[in-house]
This record gives C-alpha cells, structure tokens and sequence, in this order.
C-alpha cells in the first residue's frame, strides 16, 4: 500500500502518516514545511521501517504541484491511496480579515485540493482499489458567521466529495469525508477550543483515534465518518433545522467565543 498524505509535517496530516506506518504503508508526504517532513520522515522510517519519501510543496502554485509531480513521474510512483489534510483557517469577522488571507482559504482548502486530486487519480495503481479521503469539517453542515469562508470552503469538499464518490464507483474509487469537530493541532486551535467552553471540549476529537477510525472507514468504503456521538447528534440537527435559523444560532455562539479567544490570544 502506497499512500500520499498533503498537510503531513503537522496536525491531522501527521496523524494520518503515523497511522499508515503503524500500519507499515509506504508513504509520499507532502507540505509547505521542508524542515516538518524532514522530521517525520525520520521518525517514522526509524520507529515503523517503512519507506518514507517527502517533497516540499506549495499546493497552491501550480508550478510548485508541477514540479512534485515531475518527481513522483520520474520514480513512477503508483498510489493506493491519497489523503487530502492540507488546509487552513484564520479566525475573525469576513470584513476585519486581510483580503488575500480570505482568498488563500479558499485556494488551499479548494482549489489545491482539486489541482492534487486530480493529478493523483491519474497516478494511481492500475487494476487495484484506489481510496481518497477528503478533510472537510462539521463546520460545513451549516453556515457559520465569523467562520463564513472557512465553513463554506469544508461544504464545498462535503458535496464534491460526494458527486465524485458517484463518478468514480465504477471505477473501483472509493471517496470518504471526514467531518471532524475541533481538533488540536495548534496553539491557536487549543485557544479556541478553549474560549468554547464545555461545548468546545465536547466536540473535540482525538487526532489519533480519528486518524485510525477514518482509514478504517473509508477502506470499508464508507462514504462519511463525523467522529463522535455529540458531533453526529449536531450534524442531524442541523440538517433538519432552517438554515437561517442555524446561522442565527451559530453566530451568538462564535460572537461569544471569538470574543473570548481574541482576548486569551492577545
């Protein structure tokens, strides 16, 4: 088993890549951080002794995703399995957020995840079953005020993920969403768990056994995975309650929070 991991220096995308070498898959990691997947890959290579290759990517420019791509050709590397972890986040009101940090959101979180997708479908092992995993977020169940690009760049994953998952059943491709509540993965990630409360620790989920449980599930060829039974309980709620009236909920929500996790950050 061949698996590429993007966001693998840190985070989830960690998570994932000490999962498959637990599970003693060969791995190609990827992530804007040089110095971060030259660590794991060490660690890893030296606790599960397994092949690790790594390349320095920014899965934003295409000249940069050309240039891992030239790489993976030149080696003819086949893959069995990709799993999209790369993406970000930044905190605050649409208005008060830097343009460019906005834009950013939605060309990682979106456009790059398309652009890897798609070229790695192309390179998978021929005449076996290919997995994909797309990361997208309990936030995309509803639309979040103050998490407004954020959330909507997650639903666009939950549904392409979905259409895609039908396009390519026949051809023996299986799609799974991760939806996730909170995870800690960085410092600003734990502030703002904390500024949620008890609510925010409820909701948030261990990056290992999510990791675990995900490959589990989409292997099995599930189509979606919301770790934990308070999440999964919030995700049917939100289906079944007007939109409108979700956004108005979430919003005194996060105005709270936000509020609390600027001033804890501060």
């Amino acid at each position: 088993m061949t698996v590429l991991i993007t966001g693998a220096a840190g985070g989830l995308g960690r998570a994932l890549a000490n999962e498959c070498g637990r599970r003693r898959y060969n791995l190609f990691l990827t992530d804007i951080n040089a110095e971060g997947l030259s660590c794991i890959k060490q660690g890893l290579e030296r606790q599960f002794d397994i092949t690790v290759a790594t390349a320095a990517c920014d899965l934003t420019n295409k000249e940069s995703v050309d240039k891992l791509l030239d790489i993976i050709d030149k080696h003819e590397i086949r893959f069995d399995m990709l799993l999209n972890a790369a993406g970000m986040d930044f905190e605050g009101e649409f208005i008060r957020r830097d343009r460019e940090q906005l834009v950013k959101i939605v060309l990682l979180n979106n456009a790059a995840t398309l652009r890897i997708t798609h070229a790695i479908l192309k390179r998978r092992r021929p005449g076996r079953q290919f997995t994909i995993v797309f990361v997208s977020s309990l936030a995309s169940i509803v639309p979040m005020p103050l998490k407004a690009t954020y959330a909507a760049s997650k639903r666009f994953l939950l549904d392409f993920a979905a259409a895609l998952r039908q396009e390519l059943r026949k051809d023996d491709v299986n799609v799974l969403t991760l939806c996730p509540g909170g995870m800690v993965t960085t410092k600003d990630t734990m502030l703002g768990i904390k500024a949620q409360g008890l609510l925010g620790e409820a909701t948030t989920n261990p990056l290992e056994s999510v990791s675990r449980i995900t490959i589990d599930r989409a292997l099995a060829g599930k189509s979606i995975y919301v770790p934990g039974i308070l999440n999964r309980i919030l995700s049917f709620l939100a289906r079944i309650i007007p939109r409108t009236w979700a956004a108005a909920a979430v919003y005194r929500r996060w105005n709270t929070a936000q509020s609390k996790w600027l001033s804890i950050s501060s």
